[in-house]
């Protein structure tokens, strides 16, 4: 049966006659959501709704992984698990001809009713398996972002990944390419405390998948070795950042990431995650030992011949008057390298078209200065930038602190501000002067990048002082670093941490910035936060545990007639029951005059359910008993002390019996102990240190 949702066609030949798999009522919500509004709604629907399907199903950010990869408009693509059509509406805007398999009709219909007008999609619902035999065999593309890893779901066989790959190789024309966007399952932020993506669990990918399931992804060694097997000998691999799900920025090995550059890792939009280092530290040292590639999050296999692109940078999460995609790509015919700046849509086609007047105001601006300006040209809609090696003045600053540099730091700097001073009057002022933006190469100074200008005056201190916080952010080095010389260019005395009170300006005029250019539109930092997955730093709650730990103890003490001593004593441990109830017995040893019991190592009061010896009961009251705390009922005692006791004597010598002691603890805090006990001030900790007295 053919149905056609506006112009999309759906093909329900193969459909099994229900949904096999499915997220629930959230699939309802999407569906009415794209019924009844337009694509130009869902930025502000995903804002109110603060929930993770809806931003994951809905965001334009999704189509990023496919927007730099050049689909023509000859081109005839195939989408294996289209889904709810996240990269449908960006593919149809590039192909001629899409086709798309889908399981899910759910889904299939969500993905109709949010692109009516896309005439060249066709849905082919069903199983991969019973659509595949009726398949072309030309497709100049074949795309499964976030579908490969359910191969064996749907595949079977004792190869199912291979056995996938292969079938469809055959539906390639020839010079074709398939697309495979996957994560890494040794990605550095599963060790850092993300969890696994499927599976919801923490890691198990990095595990192997100890438990099973029918979800498996791969490193960068298991996907090669799964090409080879699949007779695949050409493909190449890219590095999307954070994730493929919502990449910002794509690495390839013919440019991967420099020092400073992944600093954007908390995430963790669908879960909560431990916090357990950080992220960009570790990043700065794989990039450093030539790493990454094994430990980034996500891939990007391609398969076929390389795409001509070595780097792109997606600046769509702005208003969409500054929305562009930069990318570093190969020229057709000399094959040199060259930097583009892409309007990702029609408002933002202005803002690009004013770089390549930016360019000659700039230059005539430093003419005479060290800065050389890089050239801009506009090719159609497009700026095009020269391509620049070398190294930016931000990697140089780091090298200078990694060896405690901190004259040739100095030095750098003292020529940065020199740059920024020169020009006088200039026709515009450029707010972007920071130290990435900037590259050193063969001892020449090029700004590189100069999209945020100003035709106001803006002073020297003032881009000096925003680039130095830009830096400082960076790292608890730079920190400390860029402060002393903020002081210093700003003429500021005081002394304080970094959120004292005289950074407040300039943190505000970075905020004020940072807003104008994603206008009315929250950051994908917003959103999470208002999604509120928290992040668990998982120190403190080590340190949390090995406290309670600690304090969970039960230390005793025993006196063989030379009182209590550290050397006399010993811990038992995980005597907690429920409910903070402990239950002892220890055998009272022929000699042993007295036995000190502390209960904790915290403030509490002490409910003693049972206390006896050999079999006899004890009160609190009797003289047998001494206690550092007070009494404030026969049965319960409140210490006003760390360091709470109770001693049980047996006069000069006890029996030999067993000591039998049942006890519920309640931790308080200090002041409340201090108020029960009737003491004016808190005994501080170590007063009872002197533990003989209690055996006198």
């Amino acid at each position: 049966m053919i149905e056609k949702i506006g112009n999309i066609t759906i093909d329900d030949t193969h459909y099994p006659g229900a949904d096999l798999y499915c997220d629930g009522a959230v699939e309802d919500e999407i569906l009415e959501i794209v019924k009844t509004n337009g694509p130009s709604s869902y930025s502000r629907i995903i804002e109110e709704a603060k929930s993770w399907p809806v931003l994951y199903h809905l965001s334009h950010l999704r189509e990023n992984i496919v927007g730099w990869i050049p689909v023509g408009k000859k081109d005839k693509v195939l989408e294996v698990g289209s889904g709810c059509g996240a990269i449908t509406g960006a593919l149809s805007a590039k192909a001629g001809s899409v086709t798309c398999i889908e399981l899910s009709k759910k889904r299939s219909l969500i993905n109709a009713y949010r692109h009516p007008d896309c005439r060249n999609v066709t849905i082919r619902l069903g199983n991969f398996q019973d659509i595949e035999p009726e398949l072309a065999c030309d497709y100049d593309y074949i795309f499964l972002i976030g579908v490969f890893e359910y191969a064996q779901s749907y595949i079977g066989g004792s190869n199912p990944f291979t056995m996938f790959m292969t079938i469809l190789q055959k539906h390639l024309a020839p010079g074709g390419r398939m697309v495979i966007a996957i994560e890494n399952r040794f990605g550095l932020k599963y060790w850092a405390g993300c969890k696994e993506d499927h599976l919801g669990t923490y890691f198990d990918g990095i595990e192997g998948y100890p438990a099973g399931g029918g979800v498996r992804t791969f490193t960068r060694k298991e996907l090669e070795e799964i090409c080879r097997a699949s007779g695949v000998s050409d493909y190449s691999f890219y590095y999307p950042y954070p994730d493929y799900k919502f990449m910002t920025c794509l690495y390839s090995d013919a440019r991967l990431p420099g020092i400073g550059e992944l600093c954007n890792n908390n995430r963790n939009f669908d879960r909560d995650r431990l916090f357990l280092f950080d992220e960009k530290n570790v990043y700065d040292g794989l990039v450093r030992e030539g790493l990454f590639p094994q430990f980034s999050n996500s891939y990007v296999l391609v398969t076929g011949q390389a795409i001509p692109v070595s780097y792109a940078r997606f600046s769509n999460d702005r208003a969409p008057q500054y929305a562009i995609l930069t990318e570093i790509r190969k020229q057709r015919q000399s094959g040199n390298l060259e930097v583009r700046k892409i309007p990702l849509h029609e408002k933002a086609k202005v803002h690009v078209r004013k770089m390549e007047d930016t360019c000659r105001k700039l230059t005539a601006a430093y003419e005479g200065s060290a800065l050389a300006v890089n050239r801009c040209t506009l090719d159609g809609e497009e700026a095009v930038f020269t391509y620049l090696a070398g190294r930016t003045l931000e990697e140089l600053f780091d090298d200078c602190l990694e060896r405690g540099d901190m004259d040739g730091f100095d030095r750098l700097f003292e020529k940065y501000r020199e740059m920024v001073e020169y020009p006088t009057n200039p026709p515009v002022y450029n707010y972007d002067m920071v130290f990435s933006n900037i590259i050193v190469s063969g001892g020449v100074w090029n700004l590189i990048d100069y999209e945020w200008v100003s035709e106001e005056k803006v002073s020297a201190k003032e881009l000096i002082g925003r680039a130095l916080y830009c830096y400082g952010i960076g790292s608890e080095k730079r920190k400390e670093k860029s402060l002393s010389l903020i002081r210093e260019v700003m003429g500021w005395r005081e002394q304080g941490a970094w959120n004292e009170t005289f950074l407040a300006e300039i943190v505000e005029k970075e905020r004020v910035f940072q807003k104008s250019a994603t206008g009315s539109r929250m950051s994908m930092v917003e959103i999470r936060d208002a999604i509120d997955m928290p992040v668990v730093p998982a120190v403190p709650l080590v340190h949390q545990y090995v406290e309670k730990r600690q304090r969970n103890r039960i230390q005793i003490y025993e006196d063989y007639g030379e009182g209590f001593s550290e050397a006399q004593s010993y811990f038992l441990h995980d005597v907690y029951c429920e409910k903070e109830k402990i239950t002892i017995d220890i055998e009272y040893r022929q000699g042993l005059r007295a036995i000190r019991l502390d209960p904790a190592l915290d403030y509490c009061i002490v409910q003693v359910g049972a206390l006896s010896i050999g079999g006899t009961a004890l009160s609190l009251r009797g003289k047998e008993i001494k206690l550092n705390g007070k009494l404030i009922s026969d049965q319960a005692v409140v210490f006003a002390t760390e360091d709470p006791g109770i001693v049980i004597c047996n006069g000069k010598q006890a029996q030999a019996g067993s000591l039998h002691v049942e006890l519920e603890i309640v931790r308080i805090s200090q002041k409340m102990a201090a108020g029960m006990s009737g003491e004016e001030k808190e005994k501080k900790r170590g007063l009872y240190k002197g533990l003989t007295w209690l055996s006198k």
